[in-house]
């Protein structure tokens, strides 16, 4: 699993937490999600002893011990309270190990549900005018106001962000098994996930993000063209929403933990330009600039908690493929995707286009996925809240589509999947109905 950087709460809620308070709403049943203490660090003169460095040093490591209890991690909390002294220090011990002992395990990895999106749509009015596309921004999209809403609706319901690797990994055989999820009654883990966060040449002008980018703090921010054709930075896409998200509801994240991203490579990665095999003869394109910059992007999201996933170079159906095909797709995978988000045994099937029914995984095209080292397998199926499968040497889950024509048949059926995680009629843009969708 890649490092997380776990960055201390500087928000008002971390304030709050320090001082007793919580970082979130209470959790059902009456627990507070996240951890408080006593006095704060400066009103402890036990701290004091070796001036204000050594009283910054304690506020730094009471501050992690926090993040690290909101996030659910107790033994990491326990492990960076160790060593200090004070009232604070004793509170905050008390109300994380109360924490740990109440905290329970999740009981069945193969049930957690796992909820996909596409590029987020900034402007509406533009992609759902756009001459060629807008079907089908409408279809598979959603806007950003209808992520954060379902943000708000599944933190609300008690879910808390997991990632892949989380649930489940290889053990000292060799063999897949599913990870204990410790937390507290109430909370349900939940993964989610973006396809084709590649920034496709085909989307330009019509609403969304350009690219991602890093900001001057070195954090991922997006770029985007606003109408009048200025280009900006900010929060224009999943993982940036998310990250903000976080920031000021911790108790949402798992460990650090956010999301999968899937990528193609036939248009490049996270909105550069880096393949070879496309742009290789356009002289306007500085292939190794573009992948620099897109490298140094895709380190800092792993180093802040989400993971990447093949979605194949050419998003190929890899139901309908030939062995052919799917050979000459993963090489180039392999060469001009893998060299710059690092190595994942993560595949999202384009279409959810799978290559098995529910029975094991077997044959030529499993081999070979095997061979290039996949170890989890994503498809879709609106049918229930969650499905996963797992053998010895792969785990299998389900994916369930948020977007335009998801959130139109739950809105005709009061049976729908998604009314689990959100109220539709609550969620939905209605700048949708301002443009006949």
């Amino acid at each position: 699993m890649s490092p997380v950087r776990r960055v201390a709460l500087t928000s008002s809620a971390a304030v709050a937490v320090a001082l007793g308070g919580c970082a979130s709403p209470a959790e059902p049943g009456g627990q507070e999600s996240t951890p408080s203490g006593g006095s704060s660090p400066s009103e402890d003169s036990s701290t004091d002893t070796d001036g204000p460095s050594s009283r910054k040093r304690h506020r730094t490591r009471l501050n992690s011990a926090t993040t690290a209890a909101a996030q659910y991690d107790y033994a990491g909390a326990l492990k960076e309270l160790k060593g200090l002294t004070g009232t604070d220090v004793d509170a905050l011990t008390r109300k994380i190990t109360k924490q740990q002992t109440n905290a329970v395990t999740w009981p069945d990895n193969s049930q957690i549900s796992h909820l996909f999106f596409h590029s987020l749509i900034v402007d509406a009015d533009r992609a759902f005018t756009s001459q060629d596309s807008a079907q089908g921004y409408a279809d598979y999209m959603v806007t950003i106001d209808e992520f954060k809403a379902v943000l708000d609706s599944v933190h609300e319901k008690g879910y808390v962000l997991v990632n892949p690797r989380d649930v489940a990994r290889e053990n000292a055989q060799g063999q897949m098994e599913y990870v204990p999820i410790t937390l507290p009654k109430g909370k349900k883990p939940l993964v989610i996930s973006q396809d084709d966060v590649s920034y496709y040449e085909y989307m330009d002008g019509d609403g969304f993000a350009q690219s991602m980018t890093l900001d001057d703090d070195g954090g991922v921010t997006n770029t985007y063209e606003d109408p009048d054709g200025k280009t900006v930075e900010g929060s224009y896409d999943m993982p940036a929403v998310v990250d903000d998200f976080v920031e000021e509801h911790p108790d949402f994240s798992y460990r650090g933990s956010k999301g999968v991203l899937a990528l193609t490579g036939y248009n490049g990665v996270l909105g550069y330009r880096t393949s070879e095999i496309e742009y290789g003869d356009e002289e306007d394109i500085d292939l190794q600039e573009q992948q620099e910059q897109a490298k140094g992007v895709a380190d800092e999201l792993k180093e802040d908690g989400w993971v990447f996933a093949s979605h194949s170079w050419g998003h190929t159906n890899f139901t309908k493929a030939t062995m052919t095909r799917l050979t000459a797709d993963t090489q180039k995978w392999d060469e001009e995707v893998a060299p710059i988000l690092g190595e994942t045994d993560l595949l999202i099937f384009p279409f959810g286009a799978d290559i098995g029914g529910t029975q094991d995984y077997s044959g030529p095209k499993y081999d070979l996925l095997e061979e290039h080292g996949f170890d989890f397998y994503f498809g879709i199926d609106t049918s229930a809240p969650a499905w996963g499968q797992r053998t010895d040497d792969y785990v299998r889950q389900a994916r369930i589509n948020v977007d335009g024509l998801s959130m139109s048949a739950a809105m005709k059926d009061d049976q729908h999947v998604l009314h689990d995680f959100f109220d539709v009629e609550e969620v939905i843009d209605p700048t949708r109905a301002e443009h006949g969708f």
